[in-house]
């Protein structure tokens, strides 16, 4: 497998991971509410006191830190394949935003407050600044997705949570980006047309040439 097919192959598994980890700690999590709860509860919940439940927090640290390896991994990838400073940097800040995330429960305070911020703001970014290396549709999705990324948070700083609870509204932020690392994770694994300038399409002279 080549850097492009092995960036898509972390990037994807990653998100997946990720996605089936939080759905895990949700369900050993006691009475866990999607729009009362933050996201990070699940790794440790800090209002007056800290409390922990295990196997719930263990699962969510651990997916978080996975994903954060994995993502680091596949803006590494990027770089060998196209040589752009400004995806690769701003995918790899993603992935030590969630590597962060994982490492500095809520029971760190403001550390995790501050690798959240990193982890949601460049994931957000990344999904906008790669619209250049896919084709349409999927470049109106990765701008849309990032964009909605973006306005969820800071709707989320300002508290303004729309009815959807402070949990809800964090997901706003996550599921976007989320589901967009997935997508693109299995656009790079599954395209053939891809340089180190972005994609394009093969001509046809090409694919006669090589018939």
């Amino acid at each position: 497998m080549d850097n492009k097919g092995l960036a898509g192959a972390f990037m994807f598994v990653g998100g997946v991971q990720f996605v089936i980890g939080m759905v895990l700690a949700e369900i050993f999590y006691p009475g866990y509410s999607v729009s009362g709860n933050y996201i990070s509860d699940l790794g440790a919940t800090c209002r007056d006191t800290c409390t922990i439940y295990q196997p719930s927090a263990f699962i969510y640290n651990t997916s978080a830190i996975f994903l954060g390896i994995l993502i680091l991994l596949s803006s590494y990838c990027i770089w060998l394949e196209f040589q752009n400073h400004l995806i690769s940097i701003f995918i790899g800040l993603s992935g030590l935003g969630a590597f962060g995330v994982g490492l500095f429960p809520e029971t760190a305070g403001i550390f995790h407050v501050i690798v959240s911020l990193i982890a949601f703001l460049f994931a957000a970014l990344s999904a906008i600044a790669t619209r250049n290396f896919v084709k349409p549709p999927f470049t109106f999705f990765s701008v849309f997705l990032g964009i909605e990324s973006l306005a969820a948070l800071v709707l989320f700083g300002l508290e303004f949570y729309s009815g959807l609870g402070p949990g809800g509204m964090e997901r706003m932020i996550a599921y976007p980006v989320l589901l967009w690392a997935i997508g693109f994770g299995g656009y790079l694994m599954s395209s053939d047309v891809i340089s180190k300038y972005g994609l394009i399409e093969k001509s046809l002279k090409t694919r006669d040439n090589n018939q």
